[in-house]
């Protein structure tokens, strides 16, 4: 699945493995280190009576509760596959995180931001090391918070979107080591901000994920919250976007999610 594209091969890309009950832990783990992707997923029937189905995300370190290209990704495959919600317009995904709402739209997919499990400001050893892997100063961070709903990302608020675009990718290894970072684009932007996303993968590289949803949702809930922004708006991300609307007490972060390579997987 292609996610959160501005065209063909501009998204990020994830893994989907329709029919997954009987695959185990250990193949599922082994299924995501082989695709050398960021995540990928496996669709499973539902325990909860109200989920049309469930979901279990892998990266290649550990398995996640949640995460954003995921939860498009799997839903826009499950309809491609012939799925039919029980709610018109509405799916709901279980996953570890619990119940998940994902809004059918004419312009994509929209999935309900989970609630953060870590919003609290990150301490000062922390802070310095992910600046200094980024090669960043005091001088470039406006703020910095744990928005943790799931992945475990910190994120870092700099002085505008250029900075975020000028960070180098890290050449250093490093170990626990997921960071959102975030800058606003001038009023009349085609995008109200510029996000990236750093995490380490199983070897210790520091690796960039192309458009991230969980990120995004955690960012909206952090920015929104502090009245940094205003809904509804636009979030660039490498090559692609991701749009933020709010409404009935609801962040929804949407996009597109096109199925690009269809086949079978042998165990």
């Amino acid at each position: 699945m292609d996610v959160f594209s501005r065209g063909a091969f501009t998204g990020n890309p994830v893994a989907i493995v329709h029919d997954a009950d009987d695959v185990s832990t250990e193949e599922m783990r082994a299924i995501t280190r082989w695709t050398n992707l960021s995540e990928a997923a496996f669709l499973l029937q539902p325990l909860q009576r109200s989920a049309d189905y469930r979901l279990r995300i892998f990266e290649p370190k550990i398995e996640l509760p949640f995460a954003g290209h995921p939860t498009l990704g799997a839903c826009a495959a499950w309809l491609d596959a012939g799925g039919i919600p029980q709610q018109p317009g509405i799916v709901v995904q279980e996953c570890g995180a619990g119940l998940i709402k994902i809004r059918i739209t004419d312009a994509g997919l929209a999935f309900a931001a989970p609630p953060m499990i870590r919003h609290e400001p990150v301490e000062t050893d922390t802070l310095t090391r992910a600046m200094r892997l980024l090669g960043l100063t005091a001088n470039d961070v406006v703020t910095s918070h744990w928005i943790d709903n799931g992945p475990g990302w910190m994120g870092l608020q700099l002085t505008d979107a250029q900075r975020v675009l000028d960070i180098p990718m890290p050449t250093e290894a490093a170990e626990h080591f997921d960071v959102g970072v975030v800058g606003l684009y001038p009023t009349g932007s085609n995008a109200a901000i510029e996000v990236r996303a750093f995490f380490n993968d199983p070897n210790g590289s520091i690796r960039e994920d192309p458009v991230t949803g969980s990120l995004n949702a955690s960012i909206a809930q952090w920015m929104l919250g502090n009245g940094t922004l205003t809904a509804p708006y636009v979030a660039h991300q490498t090559s692609g976007r991701a749009t933020v609307e709010q409404f009935d007490g609801q962040i929804w972060i949407g996009g597109t999610a096109d199925v690009r390579v269809t086949g079978t997987i042998a165990l």
